[in-house]
């Protein structure tokens, strides 16, 4: 499970901006700043991600593949969504890649215009057999306030 699709400068900087606006309170499309600890350092790291309610929970989908807040995220169990003051501590459970097609469907619905290019060939339109074999490439979380 070492798929990871690097971003480009300008998603650095838009990511950067994105989450600056979380931290002080701005949510850009349901975007949140994710805090979680390194799981070197044990120093807080953040990220802007887009919290997805589904099927009665609440969860965390990393279209660019295991990344670094995924690793973290592993390793620290949870972490704190924030945007501006609001602080909401949690934990995670990582859901395996056989559960989460319909997950990955609704998430491309809701943000596939932002992350469609990480997804390859594969949309909303597609089969749950093309999106089984797309899950391994996009860990799942699933989200619960501690």
């Amino acid at each position: 499970m070492s798929h990871y699709q690097k971003p480009g400068r300008l998603a650095v900087r838009l990511n950067g901006t994105i989450g600056w606006l979380a931290r002080r309170g701005i949510s850009l499309a349901g975007s949140t700043d994710l805090a979680v600890r390194g799981r070197k350092s044990g120093e807080w790291r953040h990220v802007p991600v887009n919290p997805m309610n589904f099927a009665n929970g609440r969860y965390l989908v990393s279209a660019r593949g295991n990344s670094e807040w995924v690793r973290n995220l592993r390793a620290a169990g949870g972490g704190e969504l924030r945007i501006g003051r609001r602080v909401h501590p949690f934990t995670v459970v990582e859901l395996p890649p056989a559960e989460t097609p319909a997950l990955l469907r609704a998430y491309l619905q809701r943000w596939g215009w932002e992350v469609t290019s990480y997804f390859g060939e594969i949309t909303t339109a597609s089969t749950d057999e093309q999106l089984l074999a797309e899950a391994p490439h996009h860990p799942v979380f699933r989200i619960t306030p501690s």
